[in-house]
C-alpha cells in the first residue's frame, strides 16, 4: 500500500496569483515576504491557515496568500478571527490589521482580544498615516502631525500600540521595522509558535503619504545610535560605538554612557520571560529623540489560553450536567407563557 508524501513546500507555494496591489516602495511588500518565508520554513499546511483582516492598506494580505482568508470590515478582524479559531482551534490564525483599522474603530476588539489570550498572531502595520483615504492623521500620528485633516499640526497624543498591548496583560508582543527581513521572519515565527495572543508591531513606510517617517531607524547614519535591539538575558547596549546602555535610576530607567564608573553590569539585563509587566511597559514608552527606539521581542509568557480553557468548561460540564438540547435550554430557567 503505498503512502502519498507530499513535496517540501517553498515561498512560492504561498503566493497566490494575485497582482500585488501595493504602491512601489510600501513596507506591506517586506511584511508579505516575510510571512511568506516563516510558513515555508515551518511548513505549516497551506489548509491550515486563515489570515483574516479588516480594512486599510495592509488589509489586502490575504488576497496575496495561498491560504484560507477572510477580507472583513472595518476594524473587526481579531473579532472574526476569533470565531475562526474558537470553531476550528487546529487553525492557524493570522490577523493583518494596520494602525486605523486596529486602535481606532477596532481598538475595542484589538484590547479585549488581547486580555482574552486566544491563540491569534496579530501583525499591526503601523505607518503613522491613514494611508488608503489618502493621507489624513491617524491614531498614531505623532503630536503637532501636518496632514490633510490636520492642516495645522495634529494637537492629538499618539497611541502607542505596544503599551496598549501591555497594558492588557498581552503574552507575546514584539516591534519589528520593515527594512530589517531577518529579524521580521524570525519574530513572525516566534510568534506562530506563542500559545496565546501575540501582537506584533511593524513599523512601515508609506511611500506616498508619510514616507520616511522612520528616517531615524532606517538611515545608516543615525540608525545604530536609535535603536535599542532587545535581545534576551543580555544588558540594554546600544550606539554605532556599542557605548551606550540603559540603566535604571530610581524607579526610572535613562540614557547612560559607558565608562567613568559605568559599565555593562551597571545596566539593565533584558528579560523578556519575566511574568511582570512593569519593565516591558517602561521600555514600551521610550521614544525617539529622547530615547533609543525598543525592537525585538518585550515580552514572552505562558498564561492559560482561552480556546483551550472554554473547551475544557465545556467538557467538564457537560459530563457533570450531561448533553443538553435546545428544547431544554428554550424551556429552562425564567420563561413564561404570554396568553
Amino acid at each position: 500500500m503505498s503512502t502519498c508524501v507530499r513535496e517540501p513546500l517553498t515561498v512560492k507555494d504561498y503566493k497566490s496569483d494575485q497582482h500585488v496591489r501595493w504602491c512601489p516602495g510600501c513596507g506591506d511588500f517586506s511584511v508579505l515576504t516575510a510571512l511568506q518565508k516563516a510558513l515555508a520554513g515551518r511548513q505549516v499546511p497551506r489548509e491550515n491557515v486563515v489570515f483574516v483582516s479588516g480594512i486599510g492598506c495592509s488589509s489586502r494580505l490575504p488576497y496575496y496568500m495561498e491560504t484560507y482568508g477572510i477580507h472583513g470590515i472595518h476594524g473587526r478582524a481579531p473579532a472574526i478571527a476569533t470565531g475562526v479559531k474558537l470553531a476550528n482551534p487546529e487553525l492557524e490564525v493570522w490577523v493583518i490589521t494596520g494602525d486605523g483599522d486596529a486602535l481606532s474603530i477596532g481598538g475595542n476588539h484589538f484590547l479585549h482580544t488581547i486580555r482574552r489570550n486566544i491563540g491569534l498572531k496579530i501583525v499591526l502595520l503601523n505607518n503613522r498615516i491613514y494611508g488608503l483615504t489618502k493621507g489624513q492623521v491617524s491614531p498614531t500620528s505623532e503630536l503637532g502631525k501636518k496632514t490633510k485633516s490636520t492642516p495645522y499640526g495634529s494637537i492629538e497624543n499618539p497611541v502607542h500600540a505596544v503599551s496598549v498591548a501591555i497594558g492588557a496583560e498581552v503574552t507575546f508582543v514584539a516591534r519589528v521595522i520593515y527594512n530589517d527581513p531577518i529579524m521580521l521572519q524570525n519574530v513572525f515565527e516566534r510568534a506562530a509558535a506563542h500559545r496565546g495572543t501575540a501582537v506584533i508591531e511593524v513599523y512601515q513606510d508609506c511611500a506616498v503619504y508619510n514616507h520616511e517617517a522612520f528616517s531615524y531607524l532606517t538611515d545608516r547614519q543615525t540608525r545604530d545610535d536609535n535603536i535599542l535591539f532587545l535581545e534576551h538575558n543580555k544588558p540594554m547596549i546600544f550606539g554605532s560605538q556599542r557605548d551606550k546602555g540603559i540603566m535604571r535610576v530610581g524607579f526610572d530607567i535613562k540614557v547612560v554612557q559607558l565608562g567613568d564608573g559605568i559599565s555593562e553590569a551597571d545596566l539593565l539585563v533584558h528579560d523578556e520571560h519575566c511574568d511582570s509587566p512593569v519593565l516591558a511597559f517602561q521600555l514600551s514608552r521610550m521614544h525617539y529623540p529622547d530615547y533609543p527606539t525598543p525592537l525585538g521581542v518585550f515580552r514572552d509568557v505562558e498564561k492559560p489560553v482561552y480556546e483551550e480553557m472554554m473547551f475544557e468548561q465545556i467538557r467538564s460540564m457537560t459530563e457533570k450536567l450531561g448533553r443538553g438540547t435546545l428544547e431544554k435550554l428554550f424551556n429552562s430557567g425564567e420563561v413564561w407563557t404570554v396568553e
